[in-house]
């Protein structure tokens, strides 16, 4: 089961409830996505405080679909998002409704509202909607149509669900105050017609309730305590409390957080339906995109989106957390976690002379050094072995430990090398190294003390395995790539997000792996089994890099802009 949330404001309020007796001691908390999209990491956020909090006071979370615009929903998002929740380890029973379960008691609702004067059926135009309603700084103005009798507003709102006005020519609005200085409260609309057939009630409906509507009432309806929102909802929360006293319900408490922001991508619904659409990523479940099922697609673990959830905090104050805070998490739990395998990215053949002919040695290697219990494994050594080219330099500058010429490295668990000779093509390429080792240093040891400064890792090329590796980065060049007035978000997708490495070499025993398998290759990255891969060929994502080489870049580029700062003279 997740862990227990930390205290917060939002604790210390149930807390002062659990002292006075409110709600007699109940805490009952829900999660209401709107399936019109998947989940992402800001719903994680959310997801963790309403479960969280549920388990820390030993009470109950409810999982309510938010299903009240037909025109967006599809099957597909119900079943991610109840597949996200239950992959991040939460459960929620028979506790699963949806606000289509309360549409005939929402509608008796509105029809109360009707009758104590405090609903009306209005039919200015959207536009003329818009007008009226004023702005900021100037309030608004009451519709012709606001002071229709309780009668007359009764039959229009009957007409509305019969299906006899078309799409935006009518809706009912609440009767509240259109010189509020609160917008929410000038007269707010509460149902609008679709003509859309809906997943659950069929054609039943050709009315919808909004969500300002339906959220409160759905949340006493289910006896909630306390109705967690994001901070966007707190204008909102008088018009909340406004509806559960007028209609004389049961009142939960609503209280609002600062909703989650990561650099370096987007986390609007609306946006994120752009990328998929327009085609910048291959889905929702795109290993780029911020959504649950991207993140577990590219390797993510429950617990480290979880750890990053309880790292970032709950507060009430708005800002943008750093990526690479999310990928710290992904790889102290990789690091812990995930088996060590050899695989080379970018191959450079080396061919190591002095050794014998079609001699094959299986060298025992550690599986993970962080835990002991994972054992270890034999990988086949050979003659000729595939090295990263980026080991090697024929004229290395200084602090370059690595492979050159005449220079001896270690082989990670095989043997002591020394650099021979370079073979170039026409091209002047480097194609080739010959080599020579030391039998006596077999297990990376020399028996006469001698140390070398790197250790390599490789793969036999006769046994290695070939693999397609996805190497993933930000979707987004910029840091806020929705800050820029003058650019469309999309301005700033990142053109080299994935790179598609084929062939990649990799120690054969790994070829039983299966999708979802997440493994570290070894000084390269964190890579997880994609679902794409076959029993011809695995496929891998590049989860996240070994070190935070973004982070590390930021810090250089800063670096690099600042001016210097002049030598003063020396005083004579």
């Amino acid at each position: 089961m997740p862990d227990d949330i930390s205290s917060n404001f939002i604790t210390d309020i149930i807390d002062s409830h659990q002292e006075s007796g409110r709600f007699a001691g109940r805490v009952h908390t829900r999660f209401p996505p709107e399936p019109n999209g998947y989940l992402h990491i800001g719903h994680a956020k959310s997801i963790c405080l309403n479960f969280g909090i549920a388990e820390r006071y030993g009470g109950l979370c409810n999982l309510r679909f938010d299903d009240t615009n037909p025109a967006k929903e599809e099957q597909e998002y119900i079943d991610a998002i109840t597949e996200d929740l239950r992959w991040l380890g939460y459960e929620w029973r028979d506790r699963v409704y949806f606000a289509s379960d309360y549409f005939d008691q929402l509608y008796d609702m509105a029809v109360e509202l009707i009758r104590i004067g405090k609903a009306y059926v209005d039919e200015l135009t959207p536009e003329q909607m818009r007008e009226y309603r004023g702005s900021l700084t100037e309030p608004g103005r009451e519709s012709p149509y606001r002071n229709r009798s309780v009668a007359e507003n009764l039959t229009l709102f009957e007409k509305m669900r019969a299906g006899g006005f078309q799409e935006g020519e009518a809706v009912l609005r609440a009767k509240i105050d259109m010189a509020s200085g609160n917008i929410n409260m000038r007269d707010p609309v509460m149902y609008r017609i679709l003509n859309t057939p809906h997943p659950r009630t069929g054609d039943k409906w050709r009315i919808y309730p909004m969500y300002d509507f339906a959220h409160g009432q759905s949340d006493s309806i289910e006896a909630i305590t306390h109705s967690i929102c994001t901070l966007e909802y707190e204008d909102h929360r008088p018009l909340y409390n406004w509806y559960l006293d007028n209609i004389e319900i049961y009142h939960p408490q609503q209280i609002e957080f600062a909703r989650l922001n990561l650099s370096h991508t987007v986390l609007s619904k609306r946006k994120l339906i752009r990328l998929v659409e327009e085609g910048y990523v291959s889905g929702w479940d795109d290993p780029r995109m911020p959504t649950i099922a991207g993140l577990r697609r590219r390797g993510y673990t429950p617990e480290a989106i979880r750890g990053f959830c309880e790292d970032v905090g709950v507060g009430k104050v708005k800002g943008v957390v750093d990526l690479h805070k999310l990928e710290y998490h992904i790889r102290q739990d990789l690091n812990k976690t995930a088996p060590r395998v050899m695989a080379v990215i970018n191959p450079l053949k080396v061919v190591i002379e002095n050794y014998p002919e079609g001699k094959v040695e299986q060298m025992e290697a550690i599986n993970n050094p962080e835990d002991e219990s994972a054992g270890t494994r034999h990988t086949p050594f050979s003659k000729v072995l595939y090295i990263e080219r980026d080991d090697f330099m024929e004229d290395p500058p200084r602090k370059f430990y690595r492979l050159a010429p005449g220079r001896e490295v270690r082989l990670r668990y095989a043997y002591f090398i020394t650099c021979t000779d370079v073979i170039k093509d026409a091209n002047g390429e480097i194609v080739e190294l010959r080599c020579a080792y030391d039998p006596a240093t077999r297990g990376g040891a020399a028996p006469d003390g001698r140390r070398v400064k790197a250790t390599l890792h490789w793969v036999s090329a006769r046994h290695a395995l070939k693999a397609e590796a996805r190497l993933y980065d930000t979707l987004f060049t910029a840091e806020y790539p929705e800050n820029d007035r003058d650019k469309d978000f999309t301005d700033f997708v990142n053109p080299s997000s994935l790179q598609v490495v084929d062939p990649v070499y990799i120690e054969p025993h790994i070829k039983t792996a299966r999708a979802g398998d997440r493994f570290q290759f070894e000084r390269l990255a964190y890579f997880v089994v994609d679902a794409e891969s076959t029993a011809e060929k695995l496929v891998f994502n590049r989860t996240v890099t070994l070190r935070d080489q973004w982070r590390k870049a930021q810090k250089q580029s800063r670096k690099a802009s600042k001016p210097k700062r002049r030598k003063r003279a020396p005083q004579r």
